[in-house]
């Protein structure tokens, strides 16, 4: 095999993406779906899950931190593919921005609960089809996994948390033949960051166009990032040419200098 073809995704892959209906997700559905995969994705939303669904795209709606709803999901999975190739652990809330001492408890643990339980019940589900498969674990994390988050304490630690988790899988699959690997998106153009962005600059008093180049000044590429380049960086995970890729937390963020 060239190395060219080593850096292509196989074709046929089988693919569960969680949260897969929209953002990231959505993105890195369509670059599987482009190379060839079949792939199931889930969401919470079941109109966003129809409006993406097709072709090679099914899908199933569940939320990633409901235990019962995930094993559901993995077994839904697995009748209409086959049996699982990769799965990509994508669920995640931008959670509160605020000092500790004014975030509440309700707000700490829905943060976690979504971000780091439903990550650990993609791998949990997951390990037997890896094993099989000898497959790719691919845990999406945030630069908030590498560096300190001040005003946003619940989602740094759940993307540590998930950081330590993919490191985790990978020492122990790995004699089995998996790999894992965390990917941490630096600040992803859309929706989500709009509105934290939006948060941070009425607590500081900003406007929203202030606060966004303060937020870009800490880039070192002054840009952000499109959900194109985190499924391009999974498409590689899942490529020949990763095959020796685990254990890893891959910033896909401009370089990201602080937080």
């Amino acid at each position: 095999m060239s190395i060219l073809a080593s850096l292509t995704p196989p074709k046929g892959l089988r693919v569960l993406i969680t949260a897969g209906a929209g953002g990231i997700g959505q993105a890195i559905a369509r670059g599987f779906a482009e190379a060839g995969a079949r792939v199931h994705i889930s969401d919470v939303d079941a109109a966003a899950v129809d409006a993406v669904t097709g072709g090679q795209i099914t899908g199933s709606v569940a939320d990633a931190a409901d235990e019962a709803a995930t094993e559901t999901l993995f077994l839904q999975a697995r009748e209409v593919l086959g049996g699982l190739d990769v799965v990509v652990a994508n669920a995640g809330v931008a959670g509160p921005t605020a000092g500790i001492g004014n975030i509440g408890a309700a707000e700490w643990d829905e943060c976690l609960e979504i971000n780091l339980r439903g990550a650990y019940l993609a791998a949990r589900f997951a390990a037997p089809e890896m094993v099989a498969s000898k497959g790719s674990f691919i845990a999406i994390s945030s630069v908030a996994g590498r560096l300190p988050y001040g005003f946003r304490t619940p989602y740094a630690a759940s993307k540590w948390g998930v950081v330590g988790l993919a490191k985790s899988l990978a020492a122990e699959l790995g004699p089995e033949g998996v790999r894992s690997n965390a990917i941490l998106p630096g600040i992803v153009r859309g929706p989500r960051i709009e509105k934290v962005i939006s948060a941070r600059a009425a607590q500081l008093g900003l406007s929203f166009e202030q606060m966004r180049e303060q937020y870009l000044a800490k880039v070192s590429l002054r840009r952000m990032v499109e959900p194109e380049d985190i499924a391009a960086m999974c498409l590689f995970l899942a490529s020949p040419g990763g095959a020796n890729v685990s254990g890893q937390a891959l910033s896909v963020c401009g370089n990201v200098e602080t937080l």
